[in-house]
């Protein structure tokens, strides 16, 4: 992650939490967000939405550079 800015770093690490938590739930049935935040209470609902939402902007960064990203390392994108 080096060279990222610090948006993705934060989106970063919430997929890496992401994925830990369903490897968890897939290996030993246990969500590790449930268990810190409670059964869907408003704090675990928005950390769903936010490693969802950085899933998906992952899933963007496969086909399209980070703005941010590229004005810092000179990269054009290409």
């Amino acid at each position: 992650m080096k060279g990222r800015c610090p948006l993705c770093k934060i989106f970063g690490l919430l997929c890496m939490i992401g994925a830990v938590n369903w490897g968890l739930i897939g290996a030993f049935n246990f969500n590790l967000v449930a268990k810190l935040l409670g059964d869907m209470t408003l704090i675990s609902r928005a950390a769903y939405i936010l490693v969802g939402i950085s899933g998906l902007l992952g899933l963007i960064g496969f086909v399209k550079e980070c703005p941010a990203c590229c004005k810092k390392t000179g990269d054009s994108g290409k």
